[in-house]
């Protein structure tokens, strides 16, 4: 593939595919939804089929195919996700309760295409003190993941590595990540108390108290150990990152960006994706810079930033976002897609292309995934409503069928 990908399509999961044909669905193409059947060889779509006697005359060609019939339904690309952190969740659920890195992963993953994501970007944090404790556990799920994905798969496994701008000592993990091109995708993150997240008094201690079940005492000893660390970090040690990025074809994301000024020191890092901008002024600098802007799908379905920040909706509405991702709740996704599309914010293939082909576009997998055109990857989801919700009766990813839902009556 293209930036940001290692795996292309030589994935295990795309070996010996039988021809599939989605018929009588409602196709969503990048720029308008058509009546149409989705003919798939080789893992790949082969064409777009509107023409009674073209899909006749394909079926005859392919008499073996699979039949999948979406009976109306809509059919998607599938979503792709580029920051998800919910495999941090899985592996640790509670404070001080781990469970093993392959059962995590393997429950994770084949609960995805019940949400429609068919590519995910697991997002693990390296150095922030918020998740995963202990660098062990995050270069052992880097590395899990990366060799799971070279053995078998139910969807597209990518790696996001967060990397938090005040753990000096983990550079050599990144620099090496880097230049094996183990990761797809690297962002910088600075979760120290005054700036970003955690600007207001108080915000990040009553965090760490909750989330990782410390006392007062002891996150004010955290607070101060983290302070020393991100002044032992500058400048020229994060370029040599970026520079090690560019130079393998890595995406680079900042965080939580809150300001101009931050947004333009993001820039010169190497930012293209800026992820979630705390306020709308950031969001639109951040655009008319050339950067990409990802919001939680999470904030669009509630109406709200969990942390009081900028409301995702109105920077779609400003035009100042244009990626939706997970960022906790993989289930969000296509509920914030349609409910975009039901709202009247967005034509529903605008809102998709917002969690599909822009994601793709900013992480240079375009060429082959994102969207329903020949010759890319067969990834698709067929999306049913119930109770004015979106939900998934079929997904497949690489031309194979991986998930069916069937409903009682």
């Amino acid at each position: 593939m293209g930036k940001g990908t290692t795996e292309s399509m030589s994935d295990h999961m795309l070996t010996s595919i039988d021809p599939l044909i989605v018929l009588n669905g409602n196709v969503v193409l990048p720029n308008e939804v058509v009546q149409a059947a989705v003919a798939v060889k080789d893992g790949l779509i082969e064409a777009v089929l509107s023409d009674a006697a073209d899909i006749e005359e394909w079926l005859r060609i392919h008499p073996k195919a699979t039949i999948l019939d979406a009976q109306q339904r809509y059919v998607l690309p599938g979503l792709i996700d580029i920051h998800c952190d919910a495999i941090e969740k899985e592996v640790q659920p509670r404070p001080n309760t781990l469970f093993p890195l392959n059962m995590a992963l393997l429950e994770f993953e084949r609960k995805l295409p019940v949400h429609g994501i068919t590519t995910m970007y697991h997002s693990l944090s390296l150095g922030v003190g918020l998740s995963l404790r202990g660098d062990h556990l995050l270069t052992g799920m880097v590395e899990h993941i990366h060799g799971y994905r070279s053995r078998r798969s139910m969807i597209r496994n990518r790696i996001h590595l967060r990397f938090e701008m005040s753990h000096l000592a983990g550079m050599p993990i990144v620099e090496r990540y880097l230049k094996e091109k183990t990761i797809d995708y690297l962002s910088f993150m600075d979760h120290s108390p005054g700036q970003g997240q955690y600007r207001e008094p108080g915000s990040f201690e009553r965090y760490v108290m909750k989330n990782q079940g410390v006392n007062a005492d002891e996150v004010r000893i955290i607070v101060e150990e983290l302070i020393e660390r991100r002044q032992q970090v500058n400048r020229e040690h994060l370029l040599r990152l970026s520079s090690l990025a560019a130079a393998n074809g890595i995406a680079i994301a900042s965080h939580d960006d809150d300001s101009v000024k931050q947004v333009e020191e993001s820039i010169e890092l190497g930012v293209s994706v800026c992820e979630f901008p705390i306020n709308l002024e950031t969001a639109i600098h951040a655009v008319s810079k050339g950067l990409r802007v990802c919001v939680g799908a999470p904030n669009v379905v509630r109406g709200v930033s969990h942390d009081k920040n900028m409301r995702a909706v109105d920077a779609i509405h400003a035009g100042a976002a244009d990626i939706l991702c997970s960022d906790y709740h993989p289930s969000s996704m296509l509920a914030a897609v349609f409910k975009l599309f039901d709202e009247g914010t967005a034509a529903l293939p605008a809102a998709v292309r917002m969690a599909t082909l822009h994601p793709a576009e900013a992480l240079g997998a375009d060429s082959e995934l994102g969207s329903i055109e020949s010759g890319k990857a067969a990834d698709l989801i067929v999306v049913g409503r119930y109770d004015n919700l979106p939900w998934v009766t079929s997904a497949i990813v690489g031309g194979k069928p991986v998930y069916a839902a069937a409903v009682r009556y």
